[in-house]
C-alpha cells in the first residue's frame, strides 16, 4: 500500500457520498447539489467521523471551474460577449456596488471596522459562476439571449474581482489591516495600471495568437484519429491555459480558461470538443460544491442565526433586486431581468478566495469568513428554486402589478415598429423570432428573394443595428403578445422561431394562433425528444438540428454518387 493515498481518498469520500446525498436529494424532489454540499459536509472538519483534506479538494474543485469555464467559451464566441457588453459592464458594475454598499452597511452596523466591512461587502457581491452555468444549462438557456447576458455579466464580475484581489495587499495597511507583499504596496496606481496592462496583454495574446494556433492544433490532433489524443488535447488547452494565465498575468484560472474555449470554438471541431471534455467537466462540478460543503461550519446556524439570516437576505433579496432594476432600466423585458437576478442570487468561488484572502490580511474577522460561507451554502442550495419560480413570478408579477405591466408598455423606441416602415413588410410577411445564426441565414435568404420579414428579437444592440440596415425589427420577448402585435402577427403569412430557447415556443405559438389562426408556424430544436413532442402536439413544422444536417449531407453524397436524391430516406 502507499504511504499516502490523500488523493484517492478524497476523491472517493467525496464522489461516493455525493452521489448518496445526491440521489437522496432527487428523491425528495430537491437539486442534486444540494446533496453534493451535504456530502462536502459530512466530510469536512466540522463534523465528526473522516475528514478528507481540504486543500485538495479545494484544488480538484478549482480544475472543475476550469473546465467547466472552458466549456462555456466553446459555446460562446467573442461576438456573442460583444452583443451584450452595453448591459453587462454597466450593468455589473453598478450591481456590484450596490451589493458591497449593503454589505458594508451591515458590517457597520455589527461594528466591524471599514476593512472588514469592504472585504465582507465585496464577497457578497459576486456570484458563483460554476452554480450559474448549472443552472443554464439544466434548463436549456445558457446560448439564449438571457443566457448570454447573464454569462457577460459574470465575466464582468469576474474582472472587476481579480483587480481587487491584487489591489487589496497594498491598501491592507490603510484599511487596518497586515500590510500586503506586494512589491508596489507604496504605489496603488502602479499596481492597477500593472494589473489592467498584464491584463490587457493576456486578452490580446488569446485574440492574436490563441485564435489562430487552437483551431490549428485541434485539427492537426483530429487528424491522427485517435479519440484519447483528442480528449488529452481538449483537457490540456483548459487546464494549461487555465494555469499559465494566472501564473504568468495574474488571470483567475476560471477565466483564463474562458477564453481558451472561446478561442477554440472557431475550430470546425468545437462541438467535439465540447462533448469529450464533458464527463470530466460534471464530475470535478462535483467536487467544487463538496468542496464548498467542507468549508461550513454549522454551528454558525445556531450562534448567528439573525446575522445569517442577514447575509442571505443581502445575497438572494438585495442583490436580485438591483440586478432585476437595473436590467429594466436598459429597457429590457422581465423575463430577461429575472433571469438576470436569478443568476446573482447566490456567491461562489471568488467570494471564498476573497474571505480567505481578507483573513490571511487581518481585515476580516473569522466570523466574517463563517458567515461567507454560511451566506455560500444556502444561496447556492436554494438557487435552482429560484430559476424554477421565474416563470410563475413573471405570470403573477404582471397579472398583480400595475407598475410592472407599465415598466414593460413604457414607451420605447426598439420596442415598436417605426411608422416609416413600408405597409408591404407589415402584410402576409414572414415574422422571424430570433436573429442569431441560424435566424440570420434565413433572413439573408428572405432578403436575397425580395420576401418582407420582420425581425422579433431580445437583444437590444442587435435591434438597433438591424434597423441601421433598414430591417424592419422589434425589440422584446416574442412570447410577450405585444411584442407579436408589434411584429403584425395577425397579418402575417408565418411565424418562424429561429431562437434555440424552446422554452417559450408553445406560449409563442399559441399567441400567434389566436391572433392569427390561418399562420403557418416553423421551429427548432435540437432534442429529438422534444421534436417529437411537439408534433404530437402539432405545434407547427419542427426542424430537429441533426436531422437535417444528415438530410443535407446525405443529399450532396448521392448527387456526387450519381444517384437522385430527392426521395432519400432519413
Amino acid at each position: 500500500m502507499p504511504h499516502d493515498i490523500n488523493l484517492i481518498t478524497t476523491v472517493a469520500a467525496g464522489l461516493g457520498l455525493a452521489i448518496i446525498f445526491g440521489y437522496i436529494a432527487a428523491r425528495l424532489k430537491m437539486p442534486p447539489l444540494v446533496g453534493y454540499l451535504l456530502a462536502g459536509i459530512a466530510i469536512g472538519p466540522a463534523t465528526p467521523g473522516y475528514v478528507a483534506d481540504l486543500e485538495l479538494a479545494v484544488q480538484l474543485a478549482e480544475i472543475g471551474v476550469m473546465l467547466l469555464m472552458f466549456g462555456v467559451g466553446l459555446h460562446f464566441s467573442l461576438d456573442d460577449l460583444l452583443t451584450v457588453r452595453r448591459i453587462a459592464i454597466p450593468g455589473a458594475i453598478v450591481q456590484i456596488a450596490v451589493a458591497t454598499a449593503l454589505g458594508m452597511m451591515t458590517a457597520f452596523f455589527w461594528g466591524w471596522d471599514l476593512g472588514a466591512a469592504l472585504v465582507f461587502g465585496l464577497a457578497l457581491s459576486v456570484a458563483s459562476t460554476v452554480v450559474l452555468l448549472r443552472a443554464l444549462e439544466a434548463r436549456g438557456v445558457l446560448e439564449s439571449v438571457n443566457g448570454r447576458i447573464a454569462v457577460g455579466w459574470l465575466i464582468v464580475e469576474d474582472l472587476v474581482m481579480i483587480l481587487a484581489l491584487v489591489l487589496l495587499p497594498p491598501l491592507a495597511a490603510l484599511l487596518g489591516g497586515k500590510p500586503g507583499d506586494s512589491a508596489d504596496a507604496g504605489n496603488l496606481w502602479t499596481t492597477l495600471g500593472f494589473t489592467l496592462a498584464k491584463v490587457a496583454a493576456f486578452i490580446a495574446l488569446m485574440l492574436v495568437v490563441g485564435r489562430r494556433v487552437f483551431p490549428r492544433v485541434l485539427w492537426l490532433v483530429a487528424r491522427t484519429g485517435s479519440r484519447e489524443l483528442f480528449t488529452l488535447c481538449v483537457i490540456a488547452a483548459a487546464v494549461g491555459v487555465a494555469y499559465g494565465s494566472a501564473m504568468l498575468f495574474d488571470v483567475s484560472f476560471a477565466l483564463g480558461a474562458f477564453f481558451a474555449g472561446m478561442m477554440m470554438r472557431e475550430s470546425e471541431f468545437s462541438h467535439r470538443a465540447a462533448d469529450e471534455s464533458l464527463p470530466l467537466r460534471d464530475a470535478f462540478s462535483v467536487l467544487f460544491f463538496v468542496s464548498v460543503g467542507m468549508l461550513f461550519d454549522p454551528m454558525v446556524l445556531v450562534e448567528e442565526p439573525l446575522k445569517v439570516m442577514t447575509v442571505v437576505a443581502i445575497i438572494m433579496i438585495g442583490k436580485t433586486l438591483a440586478a432585476i432594476a437595473l436590467v429594466l432600466a436598459f429597457r429590457y423585458p422581465l423575463s430577461t431581468a429575472l433571469t438576470v437576478g436569478a443568476s446573482l442570487a447566490q456567491i461562489g468561488e471568488f467570494s471564498f478566495i476573497l474571505a480567505g484572502l481578507g483573513v490571511t490580511l487581518g481585515l476580516l474577522p473569522l466570523e466574517g469568513q463563517s458567515l461567507i460561507l454560511a451566506g455560500a451554502l444556502i444561496s447556492i442550495a436554494c438557487n435552482s428554486l429560484i430559476f424554477t419560480a421565474i416563470e410563475p413570478v413573471q405570470h403573477w408579477v404582471r397579472s398583480r402589478s400595475s407598475l410592472a405591466r407599465k415598466l414593460e408598455q413604457r414607451t420605447d423606441p426598439l420596442a415598436e415598429l417605426p411608422m416609416s416602415v413600408d405597409q408591404s413588410y407589415l402584410t402576409g410577411q414572414v415574422v422571424l423570432v430570433g436573429y442569431g445564426r441560424v435566424g440570420r441565414r434565413i433572413a439573408e435568404a428572405l432578403t436575397a428573394r425580395n420576401i418582407p420579414y420582420v425581425v422579433a428579437e431580445q437583444n437590444r444592440e442587435l435591434v438597433e443595428k438591424l434597423r441601421a440596415r433598414n430591417i424592419p425589427a422589434v425589440s422584446g420577448d416574442a412570447s410577450d403578445p405585444a411584442v407579436l402585435i408589434q411584429a403584425h402577427i395577425a397579418r402575417a403569412g408565418m411565424l418562424v422561431i429561429a431562437t434555440p430557447d424552446t422554452f417559450h415556443v408553445r406560449k409563442m405559438v399559441e399567441i400567434a394562433r389566436m391572433l392569427n389562426p390561418e399562420i403557418e408556424t416553423v421551429l427548432r430544436t435540437h432534442n429529438e425528444e422534444e421534436a417529437q413532442l411537439l408534433r404530437k402536439e402539432n405545434i407547427g413544422k419542427v426542424f430537429l438540428g441533426e436531422h437535417e444536417l444528415a438530410r443535407g449531407m446525405t443529399r450532396h453524397v448521392l448527387s456526387r454518387m450519381g444517384v437522385a436524391a430527392d426521395n432519400e430516406p432519413l
